[in-house]
């Protein structure tokens, strides 16, 4: 396939072909897709899906599980497909080409689970317009939180990983209560850098920050704890959730 690198996540068990040019899938996909609590049997939706790897990771780790994402790069679409069906997984792994924020007639129902990697960059954007389009949020990071939370279920989450400096602004568009907040460390002492925010639909609890994952040691490589996540499948667990409920 032209004009794409193919990738591996999970340790190799997840092989994603991704343009060479434009936005590409790394961590913040992996990260992301551990962060979702689905079991078998859920209905799951991302948007702004790319090259599928969120949704791939995802569907490695929970099996029998149904996903659907939204994409609005008809190239990405078919290139998230090619490679569904090249992890085995396009039985119940699909992609369509759509608005996220205006979606087609078949997506405006609730998922059980809704995640999401939203254009989160402001100042100036890439001359390269699917890298912009994927990076830049142009003022509309309001309007992709309004989205997840109308298709996210009663009872269901939703879950994005988003600039930690945009948290604030995030925080004041999404739910007073049952938000939980995950930090990613880059290193001990070091602010972060990105957090992953979760919605538990309709919850009772108070917003709650939970201890997060350090990524890097001290010699720079991944600690155990994120290596667990990165090459062995392994899911970020949102104890206080968990915890106390719904």
């Amino acid at each position: 396939m032209t004009g794409t690198s193919e990738d591996r996540f999970l340790g190799g068990r997840v092989i994603v072909r991704q343009p060479v040019d434009g936005f590409r899938a790394g961590l913040d996909a992996v990260m992301l897709a551990a962060a979702i609590p689905a079991s078998a049997g859920d209905t799951t939706l991302e948007l702004g899906a790319g090259a599928g790897t969120a949704g791939l990771c995802l569907a490695k780790r929970v099996e029998k599980l149904t996903i659907a994402g939204l994409e609005i790069d008809g190239r990405l679409t078919d290139i998230a497909n090619a490679n569904a069906a090249a992890n085995g997984v396009d039985e119940r792994v699909l992609f369509v080409t759509g608005n996220a924020l205006d979606p087609p007639a078949e997506f405006r129902k609730p998922f059980d689970h809704v995640f999401c990697n939203p254009p989160f960059h402001d100042g100036q954007a890439s001359p390269d317009a699917a890298r912009a389009r994927a990076l830049q949020d142009k003022g509309r990071l309001a309007d992709w939180l309004a989205a997840g939370l109308k298709r996210t279920a009663s009872g269901g989450t939703f879950t994005l990983i988003i600039r930690a400096d945009r948290l604030g602004e995030s925080l004041a568009v999404l739910p007073i209560r049952g938000v939980t907040i995950f930090p990613l460390w880059p290193r001990v002492g070091e602010p972060a850098k990105r957090v992953i925010v979760q919605v538990r639909n309709g919850a009772r609890t108070p917003l709650g920050m939970l201890p997060g994952l350090v990524l890097h040691d001290a010699g720079g490589g991944y600690t155990k704890e994120a290596d667990a996540v990165l090459r062995d499948g392994a899911a970020l667990t949102f104890r206080r959730a968990q915890r106390e409920g719904n």
